[in-house]
């Protein structure tokens, strides 16, 4: 092998990279005893920078496309270089591979309660939590103001920042929207808007930029909660004393048990009201007598409605009073017929006996057949 041939095959004539994991931002090309020849072919492929370092110096940025490193495509680099147009030697340079694609997917959320004073229940505590996605915009300033040296920088080294970020947005921009709690599952796609759209600058100053941030949920500690719960079934239940009689019929449908529990709540009424009684009663015991006697009286039932009289037209005569019993008689007589006109107090004029509903019951009972008959 000529030692030309075998000098030639130490210098690296193809730089590319193929990225197989799902989180790394930044890799930098391995040269450790090799040196970029002069000439080589760079390939950077869609959704990804190529960025050029050489003596600690930032040189160039290589978007996606094939190149051919020589001196009329590198100006810059060619100017630290010192390089004229006949020059053919390798060059020693640092190349890092940025990953300009989004990375999505990625979570955030408060650690802590975010106090805030909603205009219906006062301050209360949110915690919320979501998803974002973030990818590199500025591959030359991400590589200067966070990766440094960094040869395989990934994104977790980055996301709690960028969580801190978002969290210190949404406590100011929740504490300046005024929006009641109820109503903020309304308008949490808008929140995520303000919020992407605020600290925009801040991620601006690394590089980077937030194409999406959502907010999946904002939520009140869990007795807070409990309270809403039981302030919805209030609003489900509406009139609270026909939902009490409703349960207690349908517990009386089931089994002996609800009417065994109403019995017992009735003892139980009465109980209190003998115990009120006896709170209410004075040194000598005389009220106690008297709420017992009031208790006796409401025991006995109501008198008997009075009973009607009444008078009978016969042959252009009244003649009467007569009780209802003394009526029936005279229909078992036969004196009384259906057609016989009768009359009583609050009646509206004379009507005959048929008519008058409780009369003309006594002519639908007749008496059984005689023995022997």
């Amino acid at each position: 092998m000529p030692i030309f041939d075998f000098l030639s095959g130490q210098f690296i004539d193809v730089i590319h990279w193929t990225d197989d994991t799902r989180d790394t931002m930044v890799w930098r090309f391995e040269r450790e005893g090799h040196e970029i020849k002069y000439g080589a072919k760079l390939t950077v492929r869609e959704g990804q920078a190529a960025v050029f370092v050489h003596e600690g110096q930032l040189a160039d940025v290589f978007t996606p496309g094939l190149y051919m490193l020589e001196t009329n495509n590198m100006p810059i680099l060619t100017s630290l270089q010192h390089w004229d147009h006949g020059f053919r030697s390798p060059f020693k340079s640092e190349i890092y591979y940025v990953n300009t694609t989004r990375f999505q997917d990625l979570k955030w959320g408060t650690k802590n309660p975010v106090i805030c004073r909603d205009p219906e229940f006062g301050p209360v505590r949110l915690r919320a939590f979501g998803t974002y996605s973030v990818r590199v915009s500025d591959p030359a300033k991400f590589l200067v103001e966070i990766v440094g040296t960094d040869g395989e920088f990934t994104m977790d080294e980055i996301s709690y920042q960028i969580r801190n970020i978002i969290v210190q947005e949404f406590s100011r921009t929740i504490a300046r929207a005024g929006i009641p709690v109820l109503d903020m599952a309304a308008n949490t796609r808008e929140l995520g808007k303000l919020i992407a759209k605020e600290i925009a600058p801040t991620l601006a100053e690394y590089g980077l930029e937030l194409p999406e941030l959502y907010i999946e949920n904002i939520s009140l500690p869990p007795a807070v909660e409990a309270v809403l719960d039981k302030r919805s079934s209030m609003g489900v239940i509406g009139n609270l004393n026909e939902y009490m009689h409703f349960q207690a019929a349908e517990a009386l449908g089931k089994d002996g048990a609800g009417a065994a529990a109403i019995q017992a709540g009735l003892g139980a009424g009465l109980g209190m009201q003998i115990g009120h009684a006896a709170a209410q009663s004075g040194p000598w015991g005389a009220a106690p007598q008297v709420q017992g006697a009031a208790l006796v009286s409401r025991q006995v039932p109501p008198p008997p409605p009075v009973e009607h009289v009444w008078h009978v037209a016969e042959n252009g005569e009244t003649k009467g009073p007569f009780s209802k019993a003394a009526l029936g008689r005279m229909a078992t007589e036969g004196t009384l017929t259906r057609d016989s006109y009768v009359w009583t107090a609050g009646q509206d004029g004379w009507k005959r006996a048929e008519e008058v509903m409780e009369l003309a019951q006594l002519f639908t009972v007749l008496p059984p057949p005689p023995p022997g008959s």
